[in-house]
Order: C-alpha cells, then structure tokens, then sequence
C-alpha cells in the first residue's frame, strides 16, 4: 500500500505523528465513480470546518486536489484523506495554531465489491451494544477518534448483516457504525440530529437537500428504537455506498417504498451532474 504523505510517495506512515499518537486529526472517504472524484467541494467544506473545531490549519484544497490527481490510478475507487495536527512529542498539550505543521497523508483504495442485492433487495441491520459519546464538540465533524464504531462493528461477524444501529447512552438512535441513518413514516422523512454525537455525512446532507426540492416533509430531532421500528422505510447512507433500503432490522422487516426510491433516482442524477464533482 502507498501513500502520498505532505506529497512525497511513500508506504510508511510517520510513527511520531499525533495521528497515530493520538488520532489528533480528520478525514475524509471519499467516491472515485467513473473518472469523477465525487462531491469533491462538499467533502472540503467538511474538512475545512473540522480543522476549525479542532484549531488545525486547514488544507489548501488546491493542493489536495493535485495530490489526490497524483494518486489516483484508475476511474473508480476510495479516496482517503488524513489531515493530522503534525508531528509531536509527548504529551497531550497541542501546539498553539501558528506552530502547528499539519500533515497530509492520501490513499486509494479498491472499490469495494458490496453485493448488488445490497441496492435492490436492500441490506439487513442489527443493533449496536456500544454507545456513541455525547460531545457537542466533537460532534459532527469526522474526527480520527473512530474507536467506538470499530467496538461496535466487532461485535457481529455474520456477512448477512451489513450494518449496525447505534444509540447514545439516552437510547436515542444516532446513526450505523459507518452510515448515517434515515427512516419515513407517514410519508415524513426523518434522520437524528446529530447536536450531541454522531458523523454529519456529505450524503445525509445531499439527502436532505433532495427532500427539500421533493416538497418532501423532513424532520431531524432525537428518536428511540421505538420510532425506527414504527418506521414504513428505512434507508442508510455513505459516500461510498449512496443509499442502502434497509429490508429487515433483526426480527422486524420493512418494503423497499416510494419515497426511497425517489431519494434513491434524485442521488443518482446528482452524482452526475458536472458540477459536483472533480475530474480524475
């Protein structure tokens, strides 16, 4: 595996970095679909808020963008983006903003081979044990401190079920271990809030833009596993998967229905559209 650190080819990854010290950074998974890197500004505007929200001098996305060009070796796969506060000793006192050297580290990887039912006969999810943290100041941006959602993905090995739902320690649901989660009832759509805990992701964001220009009814507050189990759809959302159905919920299944479809097509076109999107 290779990586392009601060924009020097190399398969090692800086042992003293605050990353790997710490995970004292950001990143970002980004679609590479048919020669476009895909919702390449969306991507950036997150990143650059997280840099924000941890005092870490942001990225030229420029640079990035070159970088990624540099890297990428075909027209499809996974870009990933590390930014890190830099090199450090130890201790956890962080350099103030204007000591800080940020490291850059990008890697490709293979598109994943997720199996097509996933899309047309939609995906099975269970139910988290672990927690995600309640911390406004942490919340949403998507921090290198992944450690609850790797305990949470651990705690299932069957290749039937795709995805878990995770619930802070109120039980409010909050999102899967790598998905952010949406459900319709009565033809209302509704995705968490994600205020106190949880990822805001680049495609919960298009979502619900879509349901905006659908005259679609969205809401986004705190719920229980009793309003996702009296949900008539469900669907689960990543940049690099777009939009999962959800067919069954441990014992419980729901149809794969209109208004996820509808989201489902307003997604697809968008992918398309120039505009969103860098070339390879």
């Amino acid at each position: 595996m290779e990586y392009l650190v601060n924009g020097v080819l190399t398969s090692h990854l800086p042992c003293g970095d605050r990353a790997i010290q710490y995970g004292d950074g950001l990143f970002e998974t980004i679609a590479v679909c048919n020669g476009r890197i895909e919702f390449w500004q969306r991507h950036m505007q997150r990143l650059a808020a997280g840099c924000e929200r941890l005092a870490i001098p942001a990225p030229d996305a420029t640079q990035l963008l070159a970088e990624a060009r540099t890297l990428l070796k075909g027209d499809n796969g996974v870009l990933k983006i590390i930014i890190s506060r830099g090199q450090g000793g130890r201790g956890y006192r962080p350099a103030t903003l204007a000591e800080t050297q940020p490291t850059r580290m990008l890697a490709c990887y293979p598109w994943p081979d997720h199996p097509a039912a996933n899309l047309t006969q939609g995906v099975v999810l269970r139910y988290c044990t672990t927690h995600t943290t309640l911390n406004p100041a942490l919340a949403g941006i998507k921090h290198l401190n992944r450690l609850e959602q790797v305990l949470a993905r651990g705690e299932w090995h069957d290749s039937a079920i795709a995805e878990g739902v995770m619930s802070d320690m109120n039980g409010n649901i909050i999102e899967g271990t790598m998905s952010n989660l949406f459900f319709v009832r009565a033809g209302q759509l509704h995705t968490p809030d994600l205020s106190n805990s949880g990822v805001a992701g680049i495609i919960r964001a298009v979502i619900m833009e879509l349901a905006g220009r659908l005259s679609l009814p969205l809401q986004c507050q705190c719920y229980s596993r009793d309003d996702l189990e009296s949900a008539d759809e469900i669907f689960v959302t990543n940049s690099v998967i777009g939009i999962w159905p959800v067919c069954q919920i441990e014992k419980r299944s729901y149809p794969l229905g209109e208004i996820t479809h509808q989201l489902l097509d307003g997604l697809n076109n968008r992918r398309l559209q120039k505009g969103e999107h860098e070339s390879v």
